[in-house]
């Protein structure tokens, strides 16, 4: 039986894996968590535990400028934290380290209109200090990996489900009130918990290292996914063409129209694994994500 330490209680990434874990693997896996707030972790041994999934950390909710005190605290927690808790784990003798870093690491979603394909050889271009922590975090952590000591970056798209946080619940709440929705084309990588908790599942039992860039099986449009949420609630939305110039005015005044309408995926040759990880397709998941 393999042993599982998350490190951060209370995230939605972590209690999603939890559930999944006990639901489809009854028996075959223990899993703790630990609190890393209070500064108690510390006194906590991670001697025996096979991998520590490392979920701890404070996501980008800042549509405008970042105090000095918030961009502080994005490193504290997000980079210093990390490295700290990758450091200890090595020391006590886990097996393997697991980060959820983010696609941020490459910078914002591209403007309406335009793509952005990211590859294997994209370099990291951070946009800001959220996605900066990212990847310090990413750069402290990665010298510890050995033949001992297995360390895992996973660079995420966005991660949706039932319960999750972000833009995805703004959509639904767009979807379930208006009648039209303008048509954007565009294409973004996306990730449903489920589908992620099955890939993490996989790199602890392979005891995998190095960096990856799970998604789902097929890019989202955002219009599209708009029309799929208002039907998983019995509604109709009608996709209008012709709202593009003035959402790309929007986006001159507000960072939020970009994140939602604009482009950014990952070539779909990058996220393959030995193993399909892909439980649920798309439309599916939106279902399950509105029940």
């Amino acid at each position: 039986m393999k042993r599982i330490l998350i490190t951060g209680a209370n995230s939605y990434i972590g209690t999603s894996f939890e559930r999944y874990i006990m639901d489809n693997y009854p028996g075959q896996y223990s899993v703790d968590t630990v609190d890393m707030i209070d500064g108690s972790w510390r006194e906590k041994s991670f001697a025996g535990y096979d991998s520590v999934f490392h979920v701890a950390g404070i996501a980008h909710s800042d549509s405008g400028k970042i105090s000095p005190e918030k961009e502080k605290l994005y490193y504290s927690v997000n980079t210093d934290l990390t490295v700290e808790t990758a450091k200890k784990a090595k020391a006590d003798g886990a097996g393997q380290f697991i980060f959820m870093s983010s696609a941020i690491v490459y910078g914002e979603s591209a403007p309406i209109g335009k793509d952005k394909l990211i590859t294997k050889d994209t370099p990291v271009s951070p946009a800001n200090c959220y996605g900066d922590s990212k990847v310090q975090a990413e750069n402290g952590i990665r010298p510890l990996n050995d033949d001992h000591f297995h360390v895992v970056i996973l660079r995420p798209p966005m991660i949706y489900g039932k319960g999750s946080k972000g833009n995805y619940p703004l959509l639904s709440k767009i979807a379930q009130k208006t009648p039209i929705f303008p048509y954007v084309k565009n294409e973004r990588s996306m990730l449903y918990i489920e589908n992620l908790c099955a890939f993490v599942r996989l790199m602890i039992e392979n005891g995998e290292a190095g960096t990856f860039w799970p998604q789902n099986a097929e890019y989202s449009n955002t219009s599209e996914l708009v029309k799929m949420i208002a039907a998983a609630h019995g509604k109709r939305v009608q996709l209008v063409k012709g709202f593009g110039w003035a959402l790309k005015l929007l986006s001159y005044m507000t960072p939020i129209v970009n994140k939602a309408f604009g482009s950014l995926r990952y070539d779909m040759g990058m996220s393959g694994y030995s193993v399909d990880y892909i439980r649920v397709p798309l439309k599916d998941s939106v279902e399950l994500s509105e029940k």
